[in-house]
């Protein structure tokens, strides 16, 4: 088996020195720029991992303006494999309550500012075009080692849920709250695209674990989705988060990932046209 290197992208807490063992910290930059902050780099139950503050470690980044392209060339040019990513989410479900984890299997885009490809014909940037299939979203491997995890652990995830990506950083009205909700959405959140989608183009192999924070707006009762609330929820249950991706690190890296990431890969590779050169996910 080829060896693995699992980035994890998130935000509160994800920096406890207690989660990443022989801690070093290494600056970088990219063909897109420079990464929300520097990459820690260590081991977590002896595999290598990378994490990466997607917000920066003071959470100074609004949404729209993290360098998500060059977030994950930073990781890829790590040599990371994977990336398990975090993010906190509304409801928009009954059923699907504060606290709750969800493991996402899709998303709707609402998003209309991020540049959501490395292949944007810029001067040193990968030749030609990517027409990338993101069906399935998310790396449906990855997201069955992270339900395994799960049930190893003794925790209840939900273990499907589309995700509705809003431009942020304010929250939806009631009116657009119902119509997502009326769309079939799970969760609504401002980070995974295109964070998704470039790890896809990339080749990597990417999930999220949602945490539950609050319930949207489109209930008629109960407290409306605010910042407080969702940072208290977030901190109440991020021993939760970071169980479960200490559990999934080590399911990960327990399996055989060689023909997922070539199949990936290769994936990638056939959606580029215009290109004379390899693409650089094969590479």
């Amino acid at each position: 088996m080829a060896p693995i290197k699992i980035g994890i992208i998130g935000g509160t807490g994800m920096a406890d020195p207690k989660i990443l063992k022989n801690q070093t910290e290494k600056k970088v930059d990219t063909l897109f720029g420079l990464p929300s902050d520097s990459l820690l780099i260590g081991e977590i139950e002896g595999v290598p991992c990378v994490v990466l503050a997607r917000h920066g470690r003071k959470h100074t980044i609004m949404p729209s303006n993290v360098n998500y392209r060059a977030n994950i060339w930073a990781l890829k040019e790590e040599g990371c494999t994977h990336i398990i990513a975090t993010t906190a989410t509304g409801s928009l479900q009954e059923a699907i309550k504060p606290g709750d984890i969800v493991v996402l299997d899709s998303f709707i885009d609402r998003t209309l500012k991020r540049e959501q490809t490395f292949y944007d014909g810029k001067p040193g940037h990968p030749k030609g075009i990517c027409h990338l299939s993101v069906e399935p979203s998310f790396c449906e491997e990855t997201r069955k080692a992270i339900i395994e995890s799960a049930k190893k652990i003794g925790m209840d995830v939900h273990t499907e849920g589309t995700v509705v990506v809003i431009e942020g950083p304010r929250f939806s009205t009631k009116a657009e709250s119902m119509v997502y909700k009326s769309w079939g959405g799970h969760v609504i959140t401002m980070t995974p695209v295109p964070e998704v989608i470039l790890a896809k183009e990339a080749g990597i192999c990417y999930a999220s674990i949602a945490l539950v924070t609050d319930y949207d707006v489109w209930r008629s009762t109960g407290e409306t989705v605010n910042a407080h609330e969702v940072i208290k929820t977030f901190h109440a249950n991020i021993d939760k988060v970071k169980s479960l991706i200490l559990a999934s690190v080590k399911t990960v890296a327990e399996k055989d990932w060689d023909q997922t990431i070539k199949q990936l890969k290769e994936s990638v590779q056939s959606s580029v046209i215009g290109a004379d050169v390899e693409c650089s996910a094969g590479k």
